[in-house]
């Protein structure tokens, strides 16, 4: 006896659609965790404190610590989605008794 085709709860959604769910939000979580963090922190005197031999910029302490935000958040979002997907796309069909 052949097994029907497993049928799926929520069909698979579009790679631009699961990246936009992931990237989007933790785009403007970073935003608000780099505004809030060089409200008090000065780059450069981040910059001294850990690697004073570096030439760097305030523009560019601010453009690294977003893109460390922006890492940081993008993957707690990612982590989040791999824990809400739905178990049927992953569970076999249940064998008839």
């Amino acid at each position: 006896m052949s097994q029907p085709a497993p049928r799926f709860d929520h069909p698979p959604r579009p790679l631009s659609q699961r990246l936009g769910a992931i990237l989007w939000p933790s785009f403007f979580a970073a935003c608000v965790a780099t505004m809030v963090f060089f409200a008090y922190v000065d780059p450069l005197a981040l910059r001294d404190m850990t690697f004073p031999h570096l030439p760097m910029t305030r523009t560019l302490g601010y453009s690294l610590g977003f893109f460390m935000f922006w890492i940081a958040t993008g993957a707690s979002s990612a982590f989040t989605w791999v824990l809400l997907r739905p178990a049927s796309r992953f569970n076999g069909p249940l064998r008839p008794e």
